[in-house]
């Protein structure tokens, strides 16, 4: 559930933070650890949109840490994404 400065955050958001946003919220409901990933995420986002501090060059290490952090995020529903895949080859 987004508290009130996410949702502020969501609408003033660059564009690199709009879409971590959106990405984040076509997965539903998050459990564990993936409401710490996704703040985490949000936060990259953040950071890249704003340039990236020095002149932009931490971009390459916030960019990195931004693909890690989704990537872990997705990494246990990845088995179920499978599961749905494996169906498209069979008949009805």
């Amino acid at each position: 559930m987004a508290t009130p400065e996410h949702a502020a955050g969501q609408a003033a958001g660059g564009p690199v933070e709009r879409a971590v946003r959106d990405d984040v919220e076509q997965l539903g409901d998050l459990v564990g650890v993936e409401p710490t990933l996704s703040e985490m995420a949000f936060t990259l986002a953040r950071e890249i949109d704003a340039g990236g501090g020095e002149d932009g060059r931490q971009l390459p290490q916030l960019n990195r840490e931004l693909r890690q952090t989704l990537a872990q995020l997705l990494e246990g529903r990845a088995a179920d994404d499978d599961d749905d895949l494996g169906d498209l080859g069979s008949p009805d």
